[in-house]
């Protein structure tokens, strides 16, 4: 059977992993960059088929994974990890992984959530998150640091109220979650918050990024961050 996976080699250091079979709408990125002292894996999927095999480290290097936010496409597989990152702010809600926080229960009734089975029996109205206890929290500030490079956290709330991103403000890497990505903004959710959404927008406006890779959608650059930026202003309320 092949892979529920998909993997795309973006440069010597950096691999994009997606999951094909699952919904368009909760078919999130997740990335894996291999650091001198550490490696970083951002966001971990629907935890629908196991993620953990999929990601080669050498033995004995650490991978911090950082969920960007709680939603179900991005927190699926992180309690298959042991170091486990995310935002402070919602820090609680990891331990129990509460489908009002996750949005799981969106899935138990979408149509087509999945294009191929992941299994005989499977069902999306099974689906559910364990719980994955945050081990480290984070917050607008923090630095998360790999050795031959170090990511700023910023806050970024809007899509929800938890969004983070990592910014390496040494050569304009950016890993931006759902705060901003190259397709169909979503800011209609329970937790999303339209006026936050404008003020990040509006500093990203002025973030000196070289590429950016986001939660869904392809990677992007400066101008084209900006496009989508200017974008969402102009047809939001109050932009």
């Amino acid at each position: 059977m092949p892979s529920w996976f998909s993997r795309s080699v973006v440069d010597g250091k950096t691999t994009m992993l997606t999951e094909p079979f699952v919904h368009a709408y909760v078919r999130a990125n997740i990335w894996h960059l291999r650091g001198r002292d550490a490696d970083l894996l951002v966001d971990t999927g629907m935890g629908i088929c196991p993620l953990a095999p999929q990601i080669e480290t050498p033995q004995g290097k650490p991978l911090l994974v950082v969920a960007t936010h709680i939603h179900l496409d991005h927190v699926g597989s992180l309690h298959e990890f042991p170091l486990r990152a995310g935002p402070r702010m919602s820090a609680a809600r990891f331990e129990t992984m509460d489908e009002a926080a996750t949005y799981a229960y969106m899935f138990h009734d979408l149509e087509g959530a999945v294009s191929k089975l992941p299994a005989s029996g499977w069902k999306s109205a099974d689906y559910r998150i364990p719980p994955a206890p945050l081990t480290r929290t984070l917050d607008e500030g923090d630095v998360v640091d790999l050795g031959d490079r170090q990511f700023r956290v910023l806050h970024l709330p809007g899509h929800s109220p938890d969004s983070i991103a990592l910014f390496d403000e040494a050569d304009g890497l950016f890993f931006s979650g759902d705060a901003i990505y190259d397709a169909m903004l979503i800011d209609d959710l329970p937790d999303s918050d339209r006026a936050a959404y404008i003020s990040t927008m509006r500093r990203l406006l002025d973030l000196p990024i070289r590429i950016g890779h986001g939660g869904h959608g392809p990677s992007f650059d400066g101008k084209r961050m900006r496009e989508i930026a200017t974008a969402y202003l102009g047809r939001t309320a109050g932009g």
